[in-house]
């Protein structure tokens, strides 16, 4: 149960990751999370040269701890590394989407299985109050196309990442972050684009009730088809 408790904890400390900035923190974890938004909601385009002393003017890090944050990215796939040693943005396409939505597929649904294997009431109070404050938020949303800000973007995170969190192998855990993440881009660029209706709540709380059954095979299908229906939407969106 220990063991539990400690990975559970770190794992979503993680959810935090497109709210409020913590001055508390180090000015490493700071520029990272401030980076991270940026990104994630389009305020850099893809394949835009990420430069120093305009992040420094921007944010008003030193260049250490930018560095730092972008070589993070990096290894999230947010961000590349240039050939003349910079950093850009990750390029957008269709084949990149599909590549994470592929991964996703993979690593996700083996996450959900093994959560659902190990986890105990605790895991199951946290997908279920994870949802509330999701469906809470859901309800609040207006009929028709909307823009997905960060309070819905963290709570929507935190629920999804809520369901694979008993999980017991911390690698996969954070990959499974690092796509959520890299697939959360894409879903920012389609909202700016939408011209449909987006409705998940019913979605979010089947998956709830079926994790919480303990029901994998029915559990791990919901999963598949949302991640899918997820990619289908992006790609209808941005028409690529």
């Amino acid at each position: 149960m220990r063991k539990f408790k400690i990975m559970h904890k770190n794992y979503f400390m993680q959810s935090s990751a497109f709210l409020g900035q913590d001055l508390t923190a180090p000015l490493t974890e700071q520029a990272l999370l401030s980076l991270r938004r940026d990104v994630t909601f389009g305020v850099f385009e893809p394949g835009q040269k990420l430069k120093l002393e305009e992040l420094q003017t921007r944010y008003g890090f030193s260049s250490s701890p930018l560095r730092e944050a972008l070589s993070k990215l990096s290894q999230e796939g947010l961000v590349r590394a240039d050939e003349r040693k910079g950093f850009r943005v990750a390029d957008m396409s269709r084949a990149d989407l599909q590549d994470i939505t592929r991964m996703r597929l993979m690593l996700d649904l083996q996450a959900l299985q093994s959560a659902m294997q190990v986890g105990d009431a605790e895991w199951e109070a946290t997908v279920v109050a994870a949802h509330y404050k999701l469906d809470k938020l859901e309800r609040t949303l207006p009929d028709g196309p909307v823009a997905l800000d960060e309070t819905w973007v963290s709570t929507h995170r935190a629920f999804h990442l809520s369901m694979l969190g008993a999980c017991e192998s911390p690698r996969l855990l954070q990959w499974c972050a690092n796509l959520f993440d890299q697939a959360e881009r894409y879903r920012q660029f389609s909202a700016r684009h939408r011209k449909t209706q987006r409705r998940k709540a019913t979605e979010h709380k089947r998956l709830m009730e079926t994790v919480i059954k303990r029901n994998i095979p029915a559990a791990c299908q919901l999963l598949e088809e949302h991640i899918s229906s997820t990619q289908h939407n992006v790609l209808t969106a941005l028409n690529i």
